[in-house]
């Protein structure tokens, strides 16, 4: 569904390079987590999906195009993408943010209403209550349902999330976490998704892409990676959740 045939990317005319040489395939109905610290590669790999940012050299395939031979803003209208910062229309009512990809694709208005009440009720905002609300009548974890549904509305089977739930409290974070693990089995959609958080990644991805200065030092599954981590940094960014649980375990083993 989603190919990086050696990318690379940089913004210095190749003295440097923000992603250097990373390939990596995700199959249809699959969530890549792309994981590693600041600076490492990760959103611009994101970026250069939707060609947010241009690749400098390699190629990258959608549903087996290349990107580079689509018009930007049809690709961007048929990937979903949702972010931290969630921009949301402060302006636009519930509905109608949900509605402005369907819009710009000129769907029928009986067919926009129709998934924009579909689409609400799946994320857990009912229509008939959400619908007519603005953006600050909504808490944070409320404004980041309205994110993905936004990012669902125009029915893509690729999504692409950059540290979407961050920026919540550690209950909403989980509840949309799993919520949006159950949607996407769900809709079968493929989605890459950006993360710094190391448990986060192992709960929710299928396979992990661990990024460290802009390369992809190891591609597995959550197993894989815990058990045979290939690279030094790799062993380090998963002992930490497995510390965490062994600290939990044993506070509920004292009197």
């Amino acid at each position: 569904m989603i190919e990086l045939q050696h990318v690379q990317k940089s913004f210095d005319n190749g003295k440097s390079f923000a992603v250097a040489d990373t390939s990596f395939t995700v199959q249809r109905g699959e969530l890549l987590g792309l994981i590693g610290e600041s600076g490492s590669g990760k959103t611009t790999t994101l970026k250069m999906i939707n060609r947010l940012e241009e690749p400098s050299h390699g190629c990258i395939l959608v549903k087996g195009n290349n990107v580079l031979e689509r018009n930007p803003e049809e690709l961007r209208r048929n990937i979903g993408y949702v972010f931290q910062g969630i921009g949301l229309f402060p302006h636009y009512s519930i509905a109608e943010n949900v509605a402005a990809v369907p819009n710009l694709l000129g769907w029928e208005k009986q067919r926009i209403n129709q998934r924009c009440r579909e689409i609400l009720d799946l994320v857990g905002l009912p229509f008939d209550e959400f619908a007519s609300r603005s953006p600050t009548q909504l808490s944070g974890g409320q404004q980041q349902r309205v994110g993905v549904a936004r990012a669902l509305a125009a029915e893509p089977e690729v999504m692409l999330m950059d540290e979407p739930f961050g920026a919540l409290d550690p209950i909403t974070r989980a509840q949309l976490q799993e919520e949006f693990k159950r949607l996407q089995r769900e809709l079968e959609l493929t989605v890459i998704m950006v993360t710094h958080d190391m448990t986060e990644a192992l709960l929710m991805a299928d396979r992990i892409a661990v990024m460290k200065e802009g390369e992809v030092l190891q591609v597995g599954t959550p197993r894989e990676l815990l058990n045979n981590p290939a690279h030094d940094y790799v062993r380090d960014i998963v002992e930490m959740p497995k510390r965490r649980a062994d600290r939990l375990e044993a506070l509920m083993r004292q009197p």
